[in-house]
């Protein structure tokens, strides 16, 4: 499958993550919602519980986390997406329209993930390290789309330039504030231009982790062309992640938006525009306020600046001051340059 990005508007990836909550029918329901919304693309995550950590290895105990005193085994055995409902849930994003890819956090979910012909591969904030990893994936060919939290520009420049040399032909980097949920204070959408700068053959974009659809909106006047959110059918169902996921209508509010702010950004415009030009009619002009007979000096009492536009720009008006009417003027007459 060749993938191809939309040229003329942002890229919106529903992200399912774990809020299938173990229901195929669930995850199938998830996936034709955000069919309805207009986004272009569903993403699952390809992982065991098994190929994360390992039984007893860690138990959450950060009281602001939002799994705390979770043991992380059990979390990810909650959150991962059985690998035999995958082909179902492809075929099914495809008939509803929409590009199906996944994130894949071990090599034999690559290779699983090769199998259905994944079109796209999404490299996670806490995977962007992972050097075999990202050779890897790279060697596949696809187009790569990378967050970008909990890494330093030094690291992330190796690992860009890892991924480019190991054969991947698109890759895209997101800013990434790895909290969950991210506050708008500490999402740091500025740096997209800057990414931009520093990788100019790279698309950027956002994974947003925030509540709303402000700061995705914002990326996109900074330049951001792919968007990813969390997405559930609605957060009181729960959910490994849930509380910090879009329900549908915010959702399609998110694409319909984000396509207004990427259509409204257009080209450097310094002069009129020629939708506009209609609109320099109810421009102001000059006209006479009192009748004026030849001869009579030029006043601030006898003349005025009002709309339309069909006498002499305002810009005359105190050069005209003083200097005498050549013919008789009428009241509400616009003022030509034959006139003085």
């Amino acid at each position: 499958m060749n993938f191809q990005y939309p040229a003329n508007k942002p890229f919106i990836i529903a992200e399912m993550s774990g809020n299938h909550n173990q229901s195929i029918n669930r995850a199938k329901e998830i996936i034709s919602a955000a069919a309805k919304t207009g986004v272009q693309a569903i993403k699952l995550q390809t992982y065991t519980a098994d190929t994360m950590t390992m039984k007893g290895a860690y138990t959450i105990n950060d009281k602001t986390s939002l799994w705390s005193g979770q043991e992380l085994h059990d979390l990810y055995q909650l959150a991962y997406t059985p690998w035999e409902w995958h082909k179902e849930l492809f075929d099914h994003a495809h008939s509803s329209g929409l590009v199906c890819f996944s994130t894949p956090f071990d090599e034999t979910a690559v290779d699983f993930l090769e199998t259905l012909n994944c079109p796209i591969y999404k490299i996670a904030s806490f995977e962007n390290t992972h050097i075999p990893l990202l050779k890897f994936v790279a060697k596949k060919g696809k187009p790569i789309i990378m967050s970008t939290g909990v890494i330093g520009i030094d690291e992330l420049k190796e690992s860009v330039e890892i991924i480019l040399s190991n054969g991947c032909p698109d890759l895209t980097l997101l800013k990434c504030t790895s909290s969950y949920p991210a506050s708008p204070e500490n999402s740091n959408i500025i740096t997209i231009p800057e990414l931009q700068k520093i990788f100019p053959s790279c698309r950027i974009g956002l994974s947003d982790h925030t509540m709303g659809i402000g700061v995705s909106i914002a990326s996109v006047a900074l330049g951001a062309t792919i968007i990813e959110k969390h997405f559930t059918l609605s957060r009181a169902d729960g959910g490994v992640d849930s509380a910090f996921s879009m329900e549908p209508a915010e959702m399609k509010m998110l694409v319909d938006e984000s396509e207004k702010a990427f259509l409204a950004l257009g080209q450097v415009q310094l002069e009129i525009q020629e939708v506009e030009k209609k609109s320099l009619f109810y421009k102001r002009s000059i006209y006479s306020k009192a009748d004026i007979n030849a001869g009579d000096i030029f006043t601030k009492e006898n003349l005025c600046v009002i709309r339309p536009a069909l006498g002499l720009s305002p810009k005359y008006f105190e050069k005209i001051l003083g200097k005498k009417a050549k013919t008789n003027i009428k009241m509400g007459t616009p003022l030509k340059e034959d006139m003085y």
